[in-house]
């Protein structure tokens, strides 16, 4: 089974955050959108949907990471 990552599973303590900032900031929304589908290309890969090699595979994760972590420390500076 695959993990979901989507944001409100990765940090349910700031889902409130998360909504206020969807509705507020357009750079927050613009990484949001960016993280989901780099999500998705993983949950694809995962599924064996889409063939990729496991060098692509891994860049794409390390992209997840890089794009949650400032996504997150945009939640702590609103939650601030």
């Amino acid at each position: 089974m695959i993990e979901s990552h989507d944001l409100f599973h990765e940090f349910p303590e700031h889902q409130d955050t998360i909504r206020k900032l969807m509705l507020s900031n357009d750079q927050f929304v613009a990484l949001m959108k960016d993280y989901d589908d780099v999500d998705h290309k993983i949950a694809r890969i995962e599924q064996r949907v889409d063939p990729a090699s496991d060098l692509y595979a891994e860049e794409m994760k390390y992209l997840r990471v890089r794009l949650k972590d400032r996504l997150y420390s945009m939640l702590v500076q609103a939650k601030g």
